[in-house]
């Protein structure tokens, strides 16, 4: 759908588009979909048939009535893992014309915490809304470090749940003073802020669609509020960040939720950025800014240097806003802990921790990964000093900076958070290939985190909303599995259980 399209919409045509939370097949929308394996047919290959009757993937098709094969689906093919099945085809074709090998492209893509595997198999979830079913490894990276050193310690026969529903819903508003809505979402997962210029229009839409579906919520990051999301406002954050562009009394009064951004985990100390190349004339109106100039948010908000300022603000945003939650957005320094604590008693509804591994184009190569303190410390961290002080129950704890796998975000929660808060993942549902070009204005070939009309139209908003809703759905599956291995009935009882975690550096081998 072209975004002069979209512009035309009547409010009701957009209301009507709010999709049901229900698994569609969502493939892949290039011509040449990229899998794992190559499969190589030679000219000794004399056309039996062989191979379609082994292979139940659909990767050899002969359509009726051609005397020849169509290339291979290599995108389907399972590798290696059918040979355990006793169908990998090259052990069953008579003139041994079968090769299958790793695909070059899928040896060239990602890196180490986004691996080929992570990027492929949450295409698949994605494209499915199921879990892969051959051998890519959707659970883990390869970074020797972090989430992808920890693992879940589960019982060798998972214990009975005495309860057919698990549940795997969280609280926003836990305040037992406060007079504000008490919010509930369906999945511990909320979007983070990209804003309006950060990325495309239809991935801000798609968001915000699939968001709506799955009952919870998006963030419009520090670029301000587009009036196309309106017909969506219950399920969309509004973010105040130190730049206060776009910021308005109208549109704070319209969330439900108002973020505060103080710092960004994957920069702290350095504010927010988007370089002139993405400032477009419509970027440029709603920040109320000039097109074309690059834009640098200060890393501090000029008007808050003490606990009391930052009351101050969030009395501010209480008073325009008398029935939205406050979110408090924070990096991870040392004292990461007193911060959540100053912010609950300042009057937060939620705060956000933002780890040093999260992803954005915009950051300075020098600042990524290389500043704050990794997600996986903070956490537990905050947790434990919030119940010393005995307010635990009392604000939701949430978690960004590289939660890539629904198995990030358990791991998340059994270290102290209530729930977590993704972007990239949904960028890679959407066909990112983690190229790093994001912050260019036309750096995005695939049209998602771009401002190039030209681009924009590569992408289609039905087919983009229904990528998110079924890799929410695939995430929710393998919530549903974490908690009945261990006998639960809901997402809260394994906040902070780190007894069910292990670090392979001190203890054993991986687990399943």
């Amino acid at each position: 759908m072209k975004t002069a399209e979209l512009d035309v919409m009547s409010q009701k045509e957009r209301l009507d588009a709010i999709p049901e939370r229900k698994v569609r097949p969502a493939e892949e929308r290039f011509r040449n979909p990229v899998g794992k394996y190559k499969v190589w047919r030679s000219t000794a290959c004399r056309m039996c048939g062989r191979c379609v009757e082994i292979c139940p993937h659909g990767v050899h098709v002969k359509p009726e009535g051609y005397r020849r094969f169509l290339p291979p689906r290599d995108d389907l093919c399972r590798g290696f893992r059918c040979r355990e099945m006793k169908r990998f085809c090259p052990d069953h074709c008579p003139q041994g014309a079968l090769r299958v090998e790793l695909s070059p492209i899928y040896e060239s893509l990602g890196d180490c915490r986004w691996t080929a595997d992570l990027i492929l198999s949450t295409w698949r979830m994605a494209e499915t809304g199921q879990l892969p079913d051959g051998d890519l490894e959707y659970k883990a990276g390869s970074s020797g470090g972090g989430f992808d050193r920890i693992r879940f310690r589960f019982p060798e026969a998972a214990p009975p749940t005495g309860c057919d529903e698990i549940s795997t819903a969280i609280e926003l508003n836990r305040r037992k003073d406060d007079e504000r809505p008490r919010m509930r979402i369906d999945i511990p997962v909320y979007g983070g802020g990209m804003s309006f210029g950060s990325v495309s229009p239809i991935t801000m839409l798609a968001r915000a669609r699939a968001c709506a579906a799955w009952n919870t919520f998006t963030c419009t990051g520090e670029g301000g509020y587009p009036e196309r999301l309106v017909p969506f406002k219950d399920y969309v954050i509004t973010q105040v960040a130190t730049g206060l562009f776009g910021v308005r009394e109208d549109t704070i009064r319209r969330a439900r939720i108002v973020e505060f951004k103080y710092a960004q985990g994957a920069k702290p100390g350095l504010g927010g950025h988007l370089l002139g190349d993405k400032v477009t004339p419509a970027v440029a109106e709603m920040r109320e800014t000039v097109a074309g100039s690059s834009l640098f948010s200060p890393f501090p908000f000029h008007s808050v240097y003490s606990v009391e300022d930052h009351k101050k603000h969030i009395d501010w945003i209480k008073q325009v806003n008398p029935a939205a939650l406050i979110a408090v957005k924070v990096s991870t320094p040392v004292d990461v802990d007193m911060v959540a604590v100053g912010s609950y008693f300042a009057g937060a509804h939620i705060i956000h921790l933002d780890g040093s591994y999260g992803g954005t184009g915009a950051a300075p190569d020098i600042a990524k990964k290389n500043i704050a303190m990794p997600i996986e410390y903070a956490i537990p961290r905050v947790h434990a000093f919030l119940m010393s002080e005995g307010i635990r129950d009392e604000i939701t704890l949430v978690a960004s900076g590289g939660i890539r796998t629904a198995y990030d975000a358990a791991k998340a929660i059994a270290l102290g958070a209530d729930g977590v808060v993704i972007g990239t993942t949904e960028l890679v549902a959407l066909g990112c290939i983690h190229c790093g070009n994001c912050e260019s204005g036309r750096g995005c070939a695939r049209g998602i985190a771009t401002t190039d009309e030209e681009l924009v139209q590569k992408m289609n908003l039905g087919w983009a909303t229904q990528r998110l809703i079924n890799l929410f759905n695939a995430w929710h599956i393998q919530f549903v599995g974490i908690l009945r291995n261990f006998g639960m009935t809901s997402i809260a009882e394994l906040r902070g259980r780190t007894d069910l975690l292990i670090h392979l550096d001190y203890e054993g081998q991986p687990q399943t």
